[in-house]
């Protein structure tokens, strides 16, 4: 009898394209977007590796020195250039230059409703395997850390918590999902939060 496949449910959850559009403001309803915004187009990668019937998620921690969100920790990603077909080409390319994957080396299983971010940017979350097992090569100056993070734990609900804090002298409140000694907030949680209903609904 062959071992159970650790992604077949996500890859269940994205065949049947379930799952809505998500914000940086669903927790914060008496926010009011103007409308006609313009929001520039991102992809980020939500790489998972599995090793027998383990799977687990990379991420990384951005720089301290870094001008926007310094020390967070963040997919692999960035925004969609001239030169990317498209955002999961722009996601595979910032995942190359930021942690050193071969886009070689990722099966793109599909990609996630999108995420509007608090920057002004509409971001894709393409969620993918990583083939093979790699050394991560951080980019300098970009990433200060590449992290692994057992896939289990950001599919558990409980392991969630809503906080807030004062952004821009409103109280903004944000999911978390903390592991060891990582403190994963903001977009990263309610991606992984939104990928966790997705498979729970599906």
């Amino acid at each position: 009898m062959g071992m159970a496949d650790p992604l077949g449910p996500i890859r269940a959850a994205l065949a049947a394209s379930s799952g809505t559009p998500s914000s940086d403001y669903d927790l914060n309803t008496d926010v009011v977007l103007p409308p006609g915004r313009r929001l520039r187009p991102a992809g980020v990668l939500v790489p998972i590796f599995v090793q027998g019937d383990q799977a687990r998620l990379i991420l990384t921690k951005r720089s301290s020195a870094l001008k926007h969100h310094p020390g967070q920790i963040a997919f692999p990603g960035g925004k969609q250039d001239e030169g990317d077909a498209d955002v999961i080409a722009a996601a595979l390319r910032e995942a190359d230059e930021e942690i050193g994957l071969d886009p070689g080396n990722v099966e793109v299983l599909g990609t996630m409703p999108a995420h509007e971010t608090v920057t002004g940017f509409v971001v894709t979350p393409v969620v993918a395997q990583v083939r093979n097992a790699f050394t991560p090569v951080p980019e300098a100056g970009e990433v200060e850390d590449v992290f692994q993070v057992p896939l289990d734990h950001v599919m558990r609900p409980a392991n969630y918590s809503i906080q807030a804090r004062r952004w821009r002298g409103n109280l903004r409140r944000y999911y978390t999902v903390p592991f060891g000694p990582y403190y994963i907030w903001g977009a990263t949680a309610r991606i992984l939060w939104a990928l966790a209903d997705m498979v729970d609904t599906s």
